[in-house]
């Protein structure tokens, strides 16, 4: 086993093979010893305006070889990346930073934050004249995660993980040297991630600038990818593209699927294990927190269709009733975890508190049930539950449903007041208006009467993101403000 610096790990791939690619982005391509080159020339810039080992760098700025670099330099001075979207709106963007209190922000216009210094773009800084080596260096956390969470306020998660790598170490079937495609947004943790693990390993990094789906079939072929992650939604678009269009491209290189972000609805799943096989399609559930984490086959999910797996990595999982108390199989609760070394081994939050049992077991707010053999299954997050008529639904297995019919590319379910039944269903649809009646009639056949929308909205929008995430607090604030 070989333990080594992100930097150091890095370094070393370049002196070996230079001109390899490291990256490539909308056509443009990054060789390892032009990546090396520069984050050192970023990070020499960096240190002469201050920033030092555990400071904090906030990177704002769109999927690019940009990014990357940056977080590259950010590692080379032993310091935290803090990735944000760069459409962050200017008053979210000030409260995550307000938290995060970084030592350098990159993406914003120029003086916006007086607490520290600012670039604008991802432009490379000159480095100072005489500017000397960089030691190696071990950030003492390899990331710093802003979610805006459940609620809507912002809260930063601090990776315990130091910035140093297990070359010997295995990635959820991430293989060194191979390509990898990464489709979502690098601010989010599964992108950043497994971009980031690839270029460790060796890996050439095939990067989206925004998910396009048949775009996606194609880079795959070009580049020969063996691994990608996607979030629900991507595999809902990529589903929904004509059959002759998918048929058009091989996937032939492909070694695994996985999904994340999101529970894969079971319709979706299997469309995807018939269609490239069990052995190449997996699933995975956890957070960024790490407290706990499942995966499971596309084999052993035909076997439990509706299941995101059994614990990884030793970690271990237990279901709580409202009392507090641990429930049998097949008994709904919320899905606790605790990792091999306990709370607060893998992470820690500024902005928010966790919740947790006296003993240590954490949540990430899901509700969800094992069977006996210690397979979980999720049903959906406490917080969006919806009570309706004095009938708890819970909005995931409706949106299920709806997605299930031809012509829908997403759609939000949740709950607006109402005098008669507390809360009514209210589902916001991405299709045209002329469906619903048909959608009616095929949601009758697939939910119980209360589970299905008294009213729905049609958009033409995506309601998710390239992430998967929908903001349906927001979405509902909007809808009870316009009623009043």
């Amino acid at each position: 086993m070989a333990v080594l610096s992100y930097p150091a790990a890095f370094q070393a791939l370049a002196a070996s093979e230079p001109d390899a690619v490291a990256v490539v982005c909308d056509g443009e391509t990054i060789r390892r010893a032009e990546l090396e080159a520069g984050a050192t020339q970023r990070a020499q810039a960096w240190r002469a305006l201050g920033v030092g080992h555990g400071d904090r760098v906030a990177i704002s700025l769109p999927n690019g070889l940009a990014f990357l670099e940056c977080a590259l330099a950010t590692w080379k001075l032993g310091a935290v990346p803090v990735p944000l979207s760069a459409r962050l709106p200017e008053k979210e963007q000030r409260e995550i930073v307000a938290l995060a209190e970084p030592r350098l922000v990159v993406g914003v216009p120029d003086g916006r934050y007086d607490t520290c210094p600012t670039f604008v773009d991802g432009a490379r800084p000159a480095a100072p004249a005489g500017a000397g080596p960089l030691p190696d260096a071990v950030s003492p956390h390899c990331q710093a995660i802003a979610s805006g969470g459940s609620t809507g306020r912002p809260k930063l998660i601090v990776d315990a993980n130091p910035a140093s790598f297990d070359t010997e170490a295995p990635h959820y079937g991430l293989e060194e040297g191979g390509a990898v495609l990464i489709p979502g947004p690098l601010f989010h943790t599964g992108p950043f991630l497994n971009a980031r693990e690839s270029l460790l390993r060796g890996g050439l990094v095939v990067l989206m600038s925004r998910f396009d789906p048949e775009e996606s079939l194609r880079l795959i072929d070009e580049h020969e990818v063996q691994w990608v992650n996607m979030v629900p939604t991507m595999l809902h678009r990529i589903w929904r593209l004509p059959a002759e269009t998918r048929a058009a491209y091989s996937l032939a290189s492909l070694r695994r699927v996985v999904s994340s972000g999101a529970a894969c609805a079971d319709w979706l799943m299997r469309a995807w294990v018939e269609w490239i096989g069990p052995d190449r399609m997996f699933e995975v559930y956890g957070g960024t927190e790490r407290i706990g984490g499942t995966m499971i086959s596309g084999r052993e999910w035909l076997e439990r269709p509706g299941s995101v797996g059994k614990p990884t990595g030793g970690r271990l999982v237990r279901i709580v009733g409202d009392d507090g108390q641990e429930l049998p199989a097949r008994e709904m609760g919320e899905v606790f975890f605790l990792p091999p070394g306990g709370q607060g081994s893998t992470y820690a939050y500024v902005g928010a508190t966790a919740k947790a049992t006296s003993d240590g077991w954490e949540t990430l707010g899901d509700m969800g049930w094992v069977d006996e053999d210690g397979f979980l299954y999720l049903v959906d997050r406490r917080t969006d539950m919806v009570v309706t008529g004095g009938e708890n639904v819970y909005p995931a297995e409706v949106e299920s449903a709806i997605d299930a019919y031809p012509t829908v590319g997403s759609s939000c379910v949740i709950g607006l007041p109402d005098d008669d039944l507390g809360q009514r269903l209210h589902a916001i649809v991405e299709a045209d208006a002329t469906c619903e009646a048909d959608l009616r009639a095929h949601l009758d056949g697939a939910l119980v009467r209360y589970k299905i929308p008294r009213s729905f909205e049609f958009v033409h929008e995506p309601l998710r993101d390239d992430a998967g995430k929908v903001r349906r607090s927001k979405l509902r604030a909007e809808r009870v403000a316009a009623a009043d």
